[in-house]
Formats: structure tokens, C-alpha cells, sequence
């Protein structure tokens, strides 16, 4: 931790806020794509969410 200098700071903070708004504007210029060809995947995702919250808790039960 003693190497690490202001400039590396400086680099890691600027590449955060570009690569999160890169990330973003990809995000909003495939939007209407994206909600054409995968309309049912928010149900999928929600589906997974809920299948590892109850492998979570019931961890204990599992064989």
C-alpha cells in the first residue's frame, strides 16, 4: 500500500467515471433493442434470484 501514489488515485477515479459512463450510454443506445429481443429475461433473473435466496437459506436442510 506504500507504493501507491496520488497518480495512481487520480487513474483509478477517472477510469471508474469513464467506464461507468461508457457503460451507460451502451446501456441507453441498445435500449429499444434489448427490450425487443429479450422480453422475458427479467423474469428469468428474478427467478435465479429466488432460487439462490432459498438454496441460502435453507442451506442448513441440504443435503
Amino acid at each position: 500500500m506504500e507504493n501507491i501514489t496520488s497518480g495512481h488515485w487520480v487513474f483509478a477515479i477517472c477510469f471508474a467515471i469513464a467506464f461507468v459512463s461508457y457503460l451507460i450510454w451502451s446501456y441507453v443506445k441498445d435500449f429499444k433493442v434489448n427490450r425487443i429481443h429479450y422480453k422475458g429475461s427479467i423474469l428469468f433473473v428474478f427467478s435465479i434470484v429466488i432460487i439462490a435466496f432459498l438454496a441460502y437459506v435453507f442451506r442448513g436442510y441440504m443435503i
